[in-house]
């Protein structure tokens, strides 16, 4: 598959790249399925191509993993259900932050909806990851940091802990200087590992201390990934 010929000439060549793997990843989707959608700029290509998809006939059941991809599929008709009618997702689709080579395990949240990205792939059959091959790393935490959902009561005493196992730790602000809050009404804690040689047992790490919700660290969810490069799309499984 080749980039784009129809991309605007002002059109920012990574968005170009996204707006590629969104759609193609949005031709896994097949009638009947539950698909989650995903959240981030990526994510967002994919929902509009599912919306094309849907005015063309196809017909599937969204489960979105934010207030905002809600909203986005619901202005282009996508039919939406949640847990309650849908227990398990087919396919879910979403972007990352960082793709770790070999393994596929995941950097995410820098959208700020990382623990309903986590429960939509904890409960899917399925999850196929999207991005420009820029965020493929050797190791986590190389470019990114690594999103830690927090409480908002004792927030502090959780950042200390989070420092205590090896973190630099920044609260998430909004534009306005105030905290970043949630969709679950929580704060996000930005922390700064550095390149992680085992991921694993960091997230295990971070998910023991009393006060995290949940950590952007997404350990053997990922079955493929469509990276998009100047070249085209191409898809990397794990182990390669």
């Amino acid at each position: 598959m080749s980039v784009r010929e129809d991309v605007g000439v002002n059109e920012d060549p990574a968005a170009g790249l996204k707006r590629d793997v969104g759609e193609a990843a949005a031709r896994l989707v097949e009638d009947g399925m539950v698909v989650g959608l995903g959240t981030g700029s990526t994510a967002n290509f994919l929902i509009d191509a599912l919306g094309r998809r849907w005015a063309e006939g196809l017909r599937f059941t969204g489960i979105p993993t934010s207030i905002r991809s809600e909203e986005r599929a619901r202005k282009l008709g996508i039919a939406l259900s949640d847990f309650g009618r849908h227990p398990e997702i087919d396919l879910t689709i979403d972007g990352a932050d960082e793709i770790e080579e070999g393994t596929l395990n995941l950097v995410k949240g820098l959208g700020g909806a990382l623990l309903r990205e986590k429960i939509v792939a904890a409960n899917s059959r399925r999850m196929v990851v999207i991005a420009d091959d820029s965020k493929l790393v050797r190791h986590l935490g190389s470019k990114a940091p690594v999103p830690v959902e927090v409480t908002p009561f004792g927030w502090e005493a959780t950042s200390h802990r989070l420092g205590a196992i090896g973190a630099r730790v920044q609260p998430r602000r909004d534009p306005k200087g105030d905290f970043f809050v949630t969709d679950g009404g929580n704060l996000i804690l930005d922390c700064v590992f550095g390149p992680m040689e085992d991921a694993p047992q960091r997230e295990r790490a971070i998910r023991d201390i009393v006060g995290v919700v949940e950590c952007g660290l997404f350990i053997g969810r990922a079955e493929i990934a469509l990276l998009a490069g100047p070249n085209g799309v191409h898809t990397v499984g794990r182990g390669t």
